[in-house]
């Protein structure tokens, strides 16, 4: 981790480079609306909410508290990493081996679908929308990484990387509602097919990420023996 000095942002661009590439809100905004597309826009907007709002809480717990808590349980990080990336890859899995056949499965359960007046947003919203697919456990493995290397004691450092990495927080769960409340928009713009193709993309890219996530822990793992 740089040292933080005054005026200078490097803690900043580190955490939200290091956020922004592992939660991709422009690929899981388009995941995002092939998961509620069959919602009304209004209900879909305040998912897309509860989202920013689940996804800004996981990153600041995993940054503050989560080395904490991996350390109370004798969890170390290589295993976070491990857990997460099969986590991630997995689910990446599914959205990538569903069949076409699938579009028209959901077109048939659409019926079932609650209405806008008994959906909960805050519900639907956790999981699988936040959790994993937007702050899924490579999220919390790179958080508690960054917060693990925050300088010690209660100096001028700590405090600069503190508000540094509050700020990168808050910009990226802004980016998220921004993307994910606009989904729809952004799935016209690009059309069907665009958006078919872009969400089977987002879904391999996730899977890379969860393959990365994975084998960085296990490399980890493999140098203690």
């Amino acid at each position: 981790m740089p040292e933080v000095t005054p005026g200078s942002y490097a803690t900043f661009l580190l955490a939200f480079t290091a956020l922004f590439s592992i939660v991709n809100p422009l690929g899981g905004a388009f995941i995002f609306f092939g998961a509620t597309q069959d919602y009304d826009p209004r209900l879909r907007k305040r998912i897309a909410r509860w989202v920013a709002i689940y996804a800004f809480a996981i990153v600041t717990f995993s940054l503050y508290v989560g080395a904490y808590v991996l350390q109370f349980f004798g969890i170390s990080i290589p295993v976070l990493k491990v857990a997460g990336g099969i986590v991630i890859a997995l689910s990446a899995w599914q959205l990538l081996s569903a069949p076409d056949e699938r579009q028209q499965r959901k077109s048939a359960a659409a019926s079932t679908v609650p209405t806008g007046e008994t959906v909960s947003p805050s519900r639907v919203a956790f999981y699988p929308l936040t959790m994993p697919i937007t702050t899924g456990p490579g999220t919390i493995s790179v958080a508690i990484s960054l917060g693990a290397s925050r300088p010690a004691g209660f100096e001028a450092a700590w405090l600069g990387f503190v508000l540094q990495t509050m700020l990168a927080t808050i910009a990226l769960a802004l980016l998220v509602w921004l993307l994910y409340r606009n989904s729809g928009k952004i799935a016209r713009a690009v059309g069907g097919t665009g958006t078919t193709i872009i969400v089977r993309l987002s879904a391999f890219l996730l899977f890379c990420i969860g393959i990365q996530v994975f084998w960085n822990g296990a490399s980890d793992l493999l140098k203690t023996l």
